[in-house]
């Protein structure tokens, strides 16, 4: 029995997911499952955990960017939620991420 799928608006800007349309929220529209809309959740919680651990590097004179594994995650994280977002997204949430060009080295 398949799960239902309700809707969802997503703001990567500031990592919400909400069912409320709320001020500028309504770029992405995905239309996901309870599961699937906690798994994207988990991974935009990574991406905070990432971002945090940069800030500190950013504070570490000596370790230069390019070798940072937490800008690494975070990037990896950033694509990964878009292409979730991409495969659970409405029509024009799909041409908005493809204008974006940011899973354009992806398959998709």
């Amino acid at each position: 029995m398949e799960k239902e799928k309700k809707k969802f608006y997503i703001n990567m800007g500031s990592r919400e997911i909400s069912q409320m349309k709320y001020h500028n929220n309504e770029e992405l529209v995905i239309y996901a499952t309870e599961d699937e809309a906690s798994a994207l959740r988990h991974k935009m919680n990574d991406m905070d955990d990432a971002d945090f651990r940069a800030f500190f590097r950013a504070h570490v004179p000596i370790m230069p960017y390019h070798n940072d594994e937490s800008n690494d995650d975070y990037d990896n994280g950033m694509t990964e939620a878009f292409q979730m977002i991409y495969e659970l997204g409405d029509d024009e949430t799909r041409t908005h991420i493809d204008n974006m060009g940011v899973l354009s080295d992806r398959q998709l």
